[in-house]
């Protein structure tokens, strides 16, 4: 069994995904707009060019996106996004990338279970934990 993600988006998951391109390192490896899926004719045309799925892959995990139509969109509340880094500086280039117009729920520090350690909401909405332990995490 494996767990996988959904982050859901209010018409902005082309951009976060291309966004989490750059930040993260990983690769869009699938990507399909309303209007290319089978439910285009019960679709609104001002959403056809909006995401109806989409994966983001990073080595061999991966998670998936679309923009939430209508009133399907709710704002993500209740977990986060939580990145296991083995690396101190990696830790620290991928929250400085993940910050940008972001909001900083506490900025990357050393805690005492972690050499850094940090909690954002992304520019789309998203919550993300930065996490770089002090013991490897397997």
């Amino acid at each position: 069994m494996r767990l996988s993600p959904h982050l859901q988006f209010n018409g902005t998951c082309q951009a976060a995904f291309g966004f989490y391109e750059k930040a993260l390192g990983g690769k869009i490896t699938f990507s399909m707009t309303y209007g290319e899926s089978p439910a285009a004719a019960q679709v609104d045309p001002a959403w056809h060019s909006k995401i109806i799925h989409s994966t983001f892959t990073l080595g061999d995990q991966s998670f998936s996106g679309a923009d939430a139509w209508g009133q399907h969109y709710r704002t993500p509340q209740g977990f986060s996004v939580s990145l296991d880094i083995q690396d101190p500086a990696e830790a620290d280039r991928v929250f400085r990338a993940l910050a940008e117009n972001a909001a900083i729920e506490m900025p990357i520090q050393e805690t005492f279970w972690a050499q850094r350690f940090a909690m954002l909401v992304d520019q789309f909405g998203i919550p993300w934990m930065v996490n770089c332990s002090k013991t490897p995490v397997l």
